[in-house]
């Protein structure tokens, strides 16, 4: 039998307060600790993936390259790292941006509610997606992408969608 995954919660202030399973966790709304990544190619285009069929929430929505959750006695890069690898395939250096908290309601009575470390990265490289967590990828600039969520915004994930807010930061980056 799996042990179910454990994630940390977390206070305002991203300080460790406990372990909670993760069902449980998003039933009663809870802040935890959690990641997403965005990797770019030479070209500037971002790296997206459209969610599984079968994920328990956000199935078949496009989002940001990869996110997830860091295990007890993982710190956040090093879950960021590993979880790229086994979500997407590859591995890149990948540099904090900026992090945030939000809360949303989800289908089935869930609720997100995270503390949000958000990485960037670059890679030329096609992904080699885990179809267990991954539906389909695609490259896109991010001019393109922001008319698509202006179009179709229910097609894209509450957190990607907040995390894309912060154009600024992320145009600083792809500037430098």
């Amino acid at each position: 039998m799996v042990s179910p995954e454990m994630l940390i919660l977390v206070n305002e202030h991203d300080q460790e307060t406990g372990l909670m399973e993760k069902m449980q966790v998003h039933q009663q709304g809870l802040l935890h600790r959690a990641f997403s990544i965005l990797i770019f190619n030479e070209k500037n285009q971002l790296l997206l993936q459209q969610r599984a069929s079968h994920k328990y929430h956000s199935a078949l929505l496009w989002t940001n390259t990869c996110c997830g959750h860091p295990r007890a006695n993982e710190s956040t890069p090093e879950a960021a790292n590993r979880r790229l690898k086994e979500e997407m395939g590859f591995s890149v250096p990948l540099k904090k941006l900026f992090s945030f908290k939000y809360e949303s309601v989800l289908e089935n009575n869930l609720i997100e509610h995270e503390f949000d470390h958000v990485f960037v990265g670059r890679s030329n490289e096609a992904p080699i997606p885990n179809e267990e967590e991954v539906s389909d990828w695609k490259f896109i600039s991010m001019d393109q992408l922001m008319k698509e969520i202006q179009l179709h915004p229910s097609n894209y994930t509450t957190w990607f969608k907040l995390i894309l807010k912060e154009t600024e930061k992320i145009n600083q980056y792809l500037n430098n």
